[in-house]
């Protein structure tokens, strides 16, 4: 089981346009269908978390990969040690 705190101070970058979201809209532009293979094969149970992060300043979202889990807790109570939370 995985907590993970509300709030995290991370990094806000500053540029939207990076170099390979115009490159690749300017390959998919026209026709000719779709221009990078679109994996259809699925075969994990499991799918990795991801968070959708915001910043206080500016508001720009980011998107955070982390590890894959089944259960999945968002700013839920720490767990000390012998203790039991009950749901």
């Amino acid at each position: 089981m995985v907590n993970v705190p509300k709030t995290r101070r991370t990094f806000c970058k500053d540029s939207v346009h990076v170099q390979g979201k115009r490159r690749y809209d300017m390959k998919q532009k026209g026709y000719g269908g779709q221009k990078k293979p679109v994996f259809h094969k699925k075969a994990k149970t499991t799918k990795k978390i991801v968070l959708r992060m915001e910043c206080t300043e500016c508001k720009f979202k980011k998107q955070l990969a982390i590890k894959r889990t089944k259960h999945f807790e968002l700013g839920a109570e720490k767990k000390k040690k012998n203790q039991v939370i009950n749901y």
